[in-house]
């Protein structure tokens, strides 16, 4: 199994699949270099940027994850400034220091090919890096995949057959599961609740309290990000001059909190989801939930409905919420795939409406039956939905979209809740295995590589 922490990943925007993944990729290669002796012979490294990684690598930040990552960048500890002037620095001067240590030659332009004519068979996201000593002899030659959430994977281990027909690897765990029924199933054995089990599981890969401050830690990361999208105001770089919205929406509910206008919740829903996902675009520290693209949906779901006066109940709710919601967010990873560029934005947005829908429910009291109906419920309306980045910047339609999202996760939350007696005709297990075959069947155009939908007719009009 994986971890719930893995799932949920502090690193900065624009992109997980993009940006982060990238940066964990070059900083990998070149610590691989540093192990096998060869880096203090390497001349020269050369990044080829495979399929959607070219396509929006400029607007998704992935030329400038690929440098910092051969620097030594890593994505949960990189200061945004101190990566600007880092940037600067090596365009400046056309040299970088791998890891910090062997200083090389390096222009962007020439040593960082983006080839979008090349789709991969294994995943769109591919990337590979050669290093060559100062004859031109190449001494590493490795590929790489960014597989969404910040996941990453090299050739070997996805062309690698598993054991056998079970989807899930990994660590051993006390209640394994492969999906939703057999989750179900367990919970229904120990009588635990979904964090409950969830926080079992975890134990077996690092103790209890190292657990529960890593969730703590995530949503910090996740206030923070909130905060600061609150007070920033201006226009997004990219190019598309898009203005951020969230700081003028908050100071309009702070002015009348207690306005009695029913859908001022869809307001505060808006407001926080959007303070994160600009936050994101402006290339902020935010946290995979599960994406980058998708970030600020759980946020805004957490930040109304887990704010007491009381810091314990407070601390307490969002365990249980992202604990939950961490669930449901390894079922989709397991059994089909959290990367736009495979899935479109059902699997980045549509996923976290789904986590977002079942954490809020298990908030609400609700059984886990009821969770994982909420969590179908928060997919079934989101199958189908493309990712068509305009100018293949990570703000139109997707800051919005982060904001419908938040809104359609608390409906789906409601009517699980108000679901009486009768199972749900969808299962979750089948929206995910739905979701997937959509993906699969979904043509590249509207998948990450800004060919096609509002990505062609916006730029056309």
């Amino acid at each position: 199994m994986l971890s719930v922490l893995d799932i949920f990943r502090i690193g900065i925007g624009p992109s997980s699949s993009h940006t982060v993944g990238p940066m964990r990729i070059a900083r990998t290669f070149v610590r691989a270099l540093g192990k096998s002796g060869k880096l203090a012979r390497t001349a020269r490294v050369a990044v080829e940027l495979q399929g959607s990684l070219a396509l929006t690598g400029v607007g998704h930040g992935t030329v400038d994850a690929s440098i910092l990552g051969l620097m030594g960048f890593a994505p949960d500890k990189t200061c945004p400034d101190e990566a600007v002037a880092a940037l600067a620095a090596v365009r400046g001067d056309k040299r970088l220091a791998l890891c910090g240590n062997r200083e090389i030659a390096f222009d962007p332009a020439v040593d960082i090919d983006l080839a979008g004519h090349i789709i991969p068979e294994l995943h769109p996201n591919g990337m590979k890096l050669t290093a060559f000593d100062a004859a031109g002899e190449v001494l590493s030659e490795r590929t790489y995949y960014s597989t969404g959430g910040g996941f990453v994977a090299s050739e070997a281990q996805l062309t690698r057959k598993p054991k056998d027909d079970r989807i899930n690897t990994g660590t051993p765990v006390p209640h394994d599961f492969g999906s939703a029924e057999e989750l179900l199933a367990a919970c229904a054995k120990t009588q635990l609740s979904i964090a409950d089990l969830i926080l079992t599981n975890e134990d077996a890969f690092r103790p209890r309290d190292t657990t529960l401050a890593g969730i703590d830690r995530v949503a910090q990361a996740m206030d923070q990000c909130i905060d600061r999208g609150l007070t920033q105001r201006g226009i997004l770089p990219g190019g598309l001059k898009v203005a951020r919205r969230a700081p003028d929406l908050w100071d309009k509910l702070s002015a009348n909190p207690q306005s009695n206008e029913r859908e001022q919740l869809f307001d505060w829903l808006n407001c926080f989801a959007m303070a994160v996902n600009e936050e994101n675009a402006a290339g902020g520290r935010v946290v995979t939930a599960p994406t980058n693209g998708a970030a600020g949906i759980i946020p805004a779901v957490i930040r109304f409905y887990c704010v007491t006066a009381d810091e314990n109940p407070c601390r307490d709710s969002r365990r249980t919420f992202l604990l939950t919601a961490g669930a449901i967010g390894l079922l989709y990873k397991q059994r089909a795939s959290i990367s736009g560029a495979e899935m479109g934005c059902q699997g980045e947005v549509g996923v976290a409406c789904s986590m977002a829908a079942g954490g809020l429910a298990a908030l609400w009291g609700a059984s886990p039956v009821q969770v994982a109906s909420a969590a179908e419920i928060g997919m079934e309306h989101n199958l189908g939905l493309t990712c068509d980045p305009v100018g293949g910047l990570v703000q139109v339609p997707c800051i919005e979209r982060n904001a419908i999202g938040a809104v359609k996760a608390v409906n789906a939350a409601r009517l699980a809740l108000h679901r009486t007696g009768a199972e749900s005709l969808v299962s979750l297990d089948q929206v995910i295995e739905t979701m997937r075959q959509t993906g699969l069947d979904m043509s590249n155009k509207y998948k990450e590589t800004s060919q096609g939908g509002l990505a062609v007719n916006v730029i056309e009009c």
